[in-house]
C-alpha cells in the first residue's frame, strides 16, 4: 500500500471518528415539554467505513464508494445492558433498506453501528423491503421485532410502483440472532406500523395495528386498530377495534398509527403516534401522545389536541419532506424518556422528557374541539386564569 493512498484511508477514518464522537448538546429555549439536542444522533455519514469502501487498494485504486448509504432513520429503540440501542432503517443508495444497531453509551451521542447489519432471516415469500422495526421486550422474554415487509403487488404485474405492505414478525435474546416468525395475519388489508403491547392481555399477545386499503393510502378505514392473537408463532388477528381514529380537520385526518410501544405509567399507558394531514406542498407528518387505561389499554382516557413533535429547521428537509416519524422511546428507571424519531426519512434525533412531564402534557392539554370557535374559546380560558393569577401574585 503506498504512503498516498495509506494517507487517504487515515484521512477517511479521522474524519468517521470526529462525527462518531462529537458532543450532542441541548438546543436553547423550548416548550418545557422535552428538550431537544443540537444534532442528529444518527446519520447517512454514520454508517462505518468498511461498510461503504473497499479499502484495498488493488481492488480500489481510486478509494471510490463502492456501496453508498443514503439515509439512516426510522429506528426502533431499546435499552439492554446498560447500552441505548437504536434497530436503524439504514437504506441504501439502490434504495433497499435493512436492519442495523447502533449502540451509544448516553442515548444522545457517540452512537456507533455494531460491525454487522442484522441479517434477517426470510419467509417463503422473500422480503423485498424491510423498514421501520418496532422493538418490545415481552413479559414473556422474548425482544420482538415488528416491521413492515413490502412486496411487489403480484395482482399488477405491469405497475412497477405497485406494493403490498404487511407485518413481519421476528425475535431474538440479544438482537443478534433472529428467529423469524410467519408474517401476521389479518383479514382488514394491508398493515403497516404494527406494534406489540408488552404485557399479556386475558393471557394472549395484543398487537396495535394500522388496517389500510392500500399500500400508502388507508382508504376509508384506518386509524390505530387493537387485536389479539392466541399466539406470535403463528400470529393471527381475527377481530380489530379502532383505538384511534381519523378525524377530519386534524393532524391526523389522512392517517395515524401507532410509534413505539406505550410506557405503562401510574396514570396509564402512554402512547406516541404519528399523524398526517394533506397540505399544498404534499403529506405532513407530526407526532401525537394520548393516555389508555391501564386495565384496558384500548380505551383512550385522555387526548390532547394538536400535535407533540412537528419538524422545525433542518428537519424539514430530506428525501420525504416536512416529515417526522418514530417507532422507538426509552423509559429509564428513574423516568428519564428519550424519544428517538426520523425527520423527513433522512435521519435521527433525539428529545428528552420525563414520564411525569408527558404525563402532565397529556391530562392537562386541553383535547382537540374540532372547530374554530371551541378553539378561541379554550385558549380564552387559559388568558383569564393567567390574568387572575398575575393580578394576585408577587412576581
Amino acid at each position: 500500500m503506498n504512503s498516498t493512498f495509506q494517507s487517504r484511508i487515515k484521512k477517511l477514518v479521522a474524519d468517521h471518528e470526529q462525527l462518531l464522537s462529537r458532543p450532542n448538546e441541548p438546543k436553547p429555549g423550548g416548550n418545557g415539554i422535552y428538550i431537544r439536542y443540537k444534532y442528529p444522533v444518527v446519520t447517512a455519514a454514520h454508517a462505518p467505513v468498511i461498510w461503504r469502501y473497499d479499502l484495498n487498494p488493488d481492488t480500489n485504486p481510486f478509494l471510490l464508494e463502492r456501496q453508498g448509504v443514503n439515509a439512516a432513520f426510522n429506528s426502533g429503540a431499546i435499552h439492554l445492558n446498560t447500552k441505548y440501542l437504536l434497530m436503524v432503517r439504514v437504506e441504501g443508495a439502490d434504495r433497499k433498506s435493512f436492519f442495523a444497531v447502533a449502540e451509544s453509551p448516553n442515548g444522545v451521542d457517540n452512537f456507533r453501528f455494531w460491525d454487522y447489519p442484522v441479517v434477517m432471516p426470510e419467509t417463503g415469500d422473500p422480503d423485498t423491503n424491510v423498514y421501520d422495526m418496532r422493538l418490545t421486550l415481552h413479559e414473556d422474554g422474548w425482544i420482538y421485532g415488528l416491521f413492515c415487509t413490502e412486496r411487489k403487488d403480484k395482482t399488477r404485474p405491469d405497475d412497477t410502483s405497485a406494493a403490498e405492505a404487511q407485518c413481519g414478525i421476528a425475535r431474538t435474546r440479544d438482537l443478534v440472532t433472529w428467529e423469524r416468525l410467519p408474517d401476521l395475519i389479518t383479514y382488514s388489508g394491508q398493515q403497516r406500523n404494527v406494534v406489540l403491547h408488552p404485557e399479556f392481555v386475558d393471557g394472549q399477545y395484543a398487537l396495535y395495528t394500522r388496517p389500510q386499503d392500500g399500500f400508502i393510502s388507508v382508504g376509508s378505514g384506518g386509524g390505530i386498530g387493537w387485536g389479539l392473537t392466541r399466539s406470535m408463532e403463528n400470529a393471527e388477528v381475527k377481530e380489530e377495534v379502532i383505538v384511534d381514529s381519523k378525524v377530519y380537520h386534524t393532524i391526523k385526518e389522512v392517517k395515524n398509527g401507532q410509534g413505539p410501544a406505550p410506557i405503562k405509567t401510574k396514570k396509564g399507558w402512554l402512547h406516541l403516534a404519528h399523524g398526517v394531514r394533506n397540505t399544498a406542498a404534499g403529506l405532513r407528518y407530526v407526532l401525537y401522545l394520548f393516555l389508555t387505561s391501564l386495565e384496558r389499554p384500548w380505551e383512550i382516557t385522555h387526548a390532547p389536541a394538536g400535535h407533540f413533535i412537528a419538524p422545525e429547521d433542518e428537519e424539514r428537509v430530506g428525501d420525504v419532506s416536512n416529515v417526522v416519524f418514530s417507532n422507538g422511546w426509552i423509559a429509564r428507571e428513574n423516568g428519564d424518556v428519550f424519544i428517538y424519531y426520523g425527520s423527513s426519512d433522512t435521519r435521527m434525533h433525539v428529545a428528552v422528557s420525563t414520564v411525569d412531564r408527558l404525563l402532565d402534557y397529556v391530562q392537562n392539554t386541553p383535547p382537540d374541539g374540532l372547530r374554530s370557535a371551541a378553539s378561541v374559546r379554550a385558549r380564552i380560558e387559559l388568558i383569564e386564569k393567567n390574568i387572575r393569577f398575575l393580578k394576585n401574585a408577587s412576581l
